[in-house]
């Protein structure tokens, strides 16, 4: 039977929802300031690595405040093993200039005023938006679209328009835990080069099960 997409969010939902019953991100985080920087960090590396590397940089400059008064090179001390942590040690301590002589050091909660941050783009302010402050919106990495276009729920090539087409056919309510559904179920079963179509929950809405 062929089924619609919004059949096709109904029967993830379900399956997905009870694979993951409280779905978030695994970046570490105890603010939202924290979740910024871990999420400008996990551009090109993965969230273990930044968990890593957070843990010792969080202890030593916990808010905006503390982690700009840091020296350039102390912040790339900290973040050293970390893919392109030249530009990522300098985006995460001007950001954090910008935030405490702008924003009094809190972390605003419009895409518009994120996405003029340095290191900011699109998808990480959707993820603050959704992870720090539960907007719902539907940050789009590699893996949410890969898995939407191998189970048909949209047919794109870029990940704007990925979004777009998603923001379309889920619930607003199930927006947030939906980008987490997509996202874990492309990290460690609808993988990019291996995917484990035999034991794929979804298999039954996936018209590319081998």
């Amino acid at each position: 039977m062929n089924r619609t997409p919004k059949d096709k969010i109904q029967f993830i939902k379900e399956v997905l929802g009870t694979r993951y019953p409280e779905p978030k991100t695994e970046l570490l985080f105890n603010t939202p300031f924290q979740l910024l920087i871990a999420t400008i960090l996990a551009a090109q590396a993965t969230d273990r690595q930044v968990n890593i590397v957070t843990r010792e940089l969080f202890q030593e400059a916990p808010d905006a405040k503390s982690l700009s008064h840091l020296e350039p090179e102390g912040v790339l001390q900290l973040v050293r093993s970390i893919n392109y942590c030249n530009n990522k040690a300098k985006n995460i301590r001007a950001v954090s200039i910008i935030l405490t002589e702008q924003y009094g050091g809190k972390v605003p909660e419009t895409r518009e005023e994120l996405e003029k941050l340095p290191g900011v783009g699109r998808k990480t302010a959707n993820v603050v938006l959704a992870a720090a402050f539960h907007q719902p919106v539907m940050p789009v990495d590699t893996h949410v679209h890969r898995v939407s276009n191998r189970l048909g729920l949209c047919h794109t090539t870029k990940v704007e328009d990925t979004e777009t087409a998603l923001m379309k056919i889920i619930p607003e309510p199930w927006v947030v835990d939906f980008h987490h559904y997509l996202l874990l179920h492309g990290r460690y079963t609808c993988k990019a080069k291996k995917p484990a179509c035999p034991t794929c929950p979804l298999a039954p809405i996936c018209p590319s099960k081998e």
